[in-house]
């Protein structure tokens, strides 16, 4: 402290923006994408397994077609995987684009690890930057002879993680936001739900509405083609590369005390959402599937190397040829949307043939990304002006879609869900957003299913909920926006954004300076 004191003021000021350059350069760490690895891709010799016989079952035994089922409900999408999780056999492949430390990811981990107890082989395979649990319970998992771990475009967690992320901004900025679920390569879920409390109503006191599909049939060896080719690449890391291997005696220790932690957080939500009127008609075998064809749909990893261009662009790509061929009706579920110029001159051009166009995203309440409603937020008026059936999620309607006499719900629903339907039979669910960010920078997957049968229930489920929880936009004679509801059997009409503070719609405004293309 005396040497700081008395060093003249240049010297200190030189010294200091030495320093923070040391600092700079020390942080600006990388992950060594090099790190040793073994390829392997899913296990194929599952056709005896107990899954195998039940979704044949299942399917009345059409061994060449595929069954589905919607998941709508977060405690049957949980239900679902926990299920499936308790048939494994022979192997688990789990990718998603973030894992929480909450009690959905402890009940959740406690179920792969209970199977790889049994011997069955777990994958899991998570994207960075928004999973939140530690390293070292990932490296506890993968001391287990049974379990593999692999960290998707890993930031380094040498020196400062802020530094890293910038220093490396071309790479970390592009992000795996796919997500699929696969058991004995017989059974998969694939949608939007991350591994995390608020995506499966469990002890949350808000709600996210969001979707899944639960899969059977040939089109599950397509996901877990996705799956590999992801889990192979070089930028899925071995989490032995991030996080320095524990001492065994402390892994015993700790692996004990996880264990118990997981089995207190996971009694009471395991029984309940493994006892879901749902799941008792599926484990029973009483659900009837959808039979249909499908395809996956999915982005080739490369496309996170590579400067954004159209031939990188497959999914968002191969939607719009779906859509581009709608001569009725198109619902568009969207948490998140920004359309851009080519965008919007792509939705004219088919209301032009006269197809009706509904769509919902969040509301400025609704939305956890103040940023994209504000980009959002400047496409209003085009879309009404084409005619486009527009509606925002209500911030207050979390009660709607968990009790109708549940009135503790304070924190906001957000819309969550992303699938698109076009004249009630082409069904597009998977982790898409229309957005910047999904359409250019990160990379995303999804099924494409073909059934009249599937395509009508949904596209009538969809027409039933929509005014129950969101306001429908419209212009009035001097072009200024009103929100519209039908609330406890009263019409609601509202002339700003609807639920939001002030202090909401000023932040939303300054936060259009955000670039369009990062959102």
């Amino acid at each position: 402290m005396h040497f700081i004191k008395e060093m003249p003021k240049y010297n200190f000021v030189r010294s200091s923006v030495i320093l923070l350059l040391l600092v700079v350069l020390a942080g600006c760490a990388s992950v060594p994408l090099d790190y040793p690895r073994v390829s392997t891709v899913a296990l194929t010799d599952t056709g005896g397994t107990h899954l195998a016989k039940e979704s044949a079952v299942w399917r009345d035994g059409r061994l060449q077609e595929n069954g589905f089922y919607p998941l709508t409900e977060g405690e049957d999408a949980f239900g679902a995987r926990l299920a499936l999780m308790g048939q494994a056999e022979v192997g688990i492949d789990a990718q998603y684009f973030l894992m929480k430390p909450d009690n959905a990811g402890l009940v959740f981990t406690d179920k792969l690890l209970e199977a790889a107890d049994r011997g069955v082989r777990v994958r899991l395979l998570l994207d960075d930057v928004f999973t939140t649990v530690d390293d070292v319970y990932f490296s506890f998992m993968n001391a287990h002879p049974n379990v593999e771990v692999r960290i998707f475009n890993p930031i380094s967690r040498k020196g400062l993680y802020v530094f890293n992320y910038i220093g490396h901004f071309s790479l970390a900025n592009r992000r795996m936001h796919n997500k699929s679920f696969i058991v004995d390569n017989q059974a998969a879920i694939v949608g939007g739900r991350n591994i995390a409390a608020e995506y499966f109503q469990l002890e949350t006191s808000g709600e996210f509405i969001d979707f899944d599909m639960l899969v059977t049939g040939p089109v599950v060896s397509e996901v877990s083609v996705e799956f590999d080719t992801y889990w192979n690449n070089e930028l899925a890391i071995p989490i032995e590369a991030i996080d320095k291997t524990p001492d065994p005696a402390t892994v015993q220790k700790d692996w004990e005390r996880l264990r118990a932690e997981m089995a207190k957080a996971g009694d009471t939500i395991y029984a309940e959402a493994v006892n879901s009127p749902l799941m008792h008609q599926f484990l029973k075998g009483e659900l009837d599937p959808y039979i249909a064809e499908a395809r996956v749909i999915v982005d080739d990893p490369r496309k996170l190397r590579v400067a954004i261009s159209a031939a990188e662009q497959i999914v968002i790509t191969e939607i719009a040829k779906e859509l581009n061929k709608a001569k009725q009706e198109i619902i568009i579920f969207t948490p998140y949307f920004i359309p851009g110029k080519s965008g919007i001159e792509f939705l004219k051009k088919i209301r032009a043939k006269g197809v009706k166009i509904v769509l919902i995203t969040n509301s400025l309440a609704s939305n956890n990304h103040t940023s994209v409603h504000s980009a959002y937020s400047s496409y209003r008026h085009d879309l009404l002006d084409m005619g486009v059936e527009l509606w925002e999620a209500r911030a207050d309607a979390a009660r709607i879609t968990v009790e109708a006499s549940d009135t503790t719900l304070s924190e906001p629903l957000t819309l969550h869900t992303k699938g698109i339907l076009v004249d009630r039979r082409q069904i597009f669910v998977g982790s898409l957003n229309l957005d910047p960010r999904s359409i250019d920078i990160n990379t995303e997957m999804g099924i494409l299913i073909d059934s009249e049968e599937l395509g009508a229930r949904m596209a009538n489920d969809a027409l039933a909920i929509i005014p129950a929880i969101a306001y429908r936009l419209s212009l009035d004679e001097k072009r200024k926006i009103s929100w519209h509801a039908t609330i406890d059997g009263r019409e609601v009409v509202e002339t700003r954004e609807p639920l939001t503070s002030a202090w909401r719609r000023f932040t939303a405004w300054f936060l259009r300076i955000v670039p369009e293309q990062q959102l």
